[in-house]
């Protein structure tokens, strides 16, 4: 890493001899091997297992009894959403045996040598981490982007093409982001990131069966006020401890922004929202 910003001279753009970047590391699965084998692959492995032998059984049934047909096609729809829920988790997974087998995907420059970088646009984030990853594609991960016009409805309706054709593909949807760091609405800041994930993504967080009606019409039910609420007081707070960090004030003056995220990060809201 060190390197890439060498040759990529980020080091004399940011007139800095350190700088503190947001990523994320991937394979997923590196991350979360404790979800992956506690909840994900028994959920996969126990239905892949038991469905066939239900729609078999029932299958036979129907040679006495043609109005349980209903419910033959309701099982086989339930293995379809259960293999796609396999197919979905697995595509963020892949074998780890060393250093050169994980990937690294930067996406903001949170702070350098006396700047905390909230004041520049997202194009400037991406552009200085574009030319980042470019020295060393085969471990960090240039994230693709749009600049989207949200008053235009062609605009709209190409990011929404982008974003159908991605997620069909496999891909695991986009963060839409205001074009500042920093943006205020008409009482407070304006949410800094939403995640739109795609289908398929969804179905590993919600469950293989959530796309069934009965199952969409609760989970429309809930809001996401509390998330959003929480996701703005804890932005506020990391933004403080940058700050507090790049002014050199002592380190008890950081922790307080950390701890208070923790504290924050142990209120009841559902992580899945």
């Amino acid at each position: 890493m060190a390197e890439s910003l060498s040759a990529s001279r980020a080091w004399e753009s940011l007139e800095s001899e350190w700088v503190c970047l947001d990523c994320e590391l991937m394979p997923w699965s590196a991350k979360a091997q404790d979800l992956l084998r506690q909840q994900y692959a028994p959920t996969g492995s126990a239905a892949r297992a038991a469905l066939p032998q239900a729609i078999a059984a029932l299958e036979k049934a129907s040679g006495t009894n043609p109005e349980i047909e209903g419910l033959i096609d309701d099982y086989r729809s339930r293995f379809d959403m259960v293999l796609r829920y396999v197919d979905a988790y697995r595509r963020y997974c892949w074998p780890v045996d060393s250093l050169s087998d994980l990937r690294l995907a930067p996406f903001h420059v949170l702070a350098s040598e006396g700047h905390v970088h909230v004041d520049k646009n997202h194009l400037w984030h991406m552009d200085l981490i574009g030319g980042i990853c470019a020295v060393d594609p085969e471990f960090l991960v240039a994230t693709p982007f749009r600049t989207v016009d949200v008053s235009d409805p062609v605009s709209q309706a190409e990011a929404t093409r982008w974003w159908e054709e991605m997620t069909e593909a496999g891909g695991e949807g986009m963060v839409v982001k205001p074009i500042d760091f920093i943006q205020r609405g008409r009482r407070d800041l304006v949410q800094p990131a939403v995640k739109c994930r795609g289908r398929e993504y969804l179905r590993i967080i919600y469950g293989p069966e959530y796309t069934r009606p009965e199952n969409l019409v609760r989970l429309r039910q809930r809001t996401s006020a509390s998330k959003r609420s929480l996701a703005l007081r804890e932005f506020a707070l990391g933004i403080e401890a940058l700050e507090r960090f790049v002014r050199s004030e002592p380190l008890r003056r950081v922790h307080e922004c950390v701890f208070g995220v923790l504290a924050l990060e142990s209120e009841p809201v559902d992580p899945r929202l």
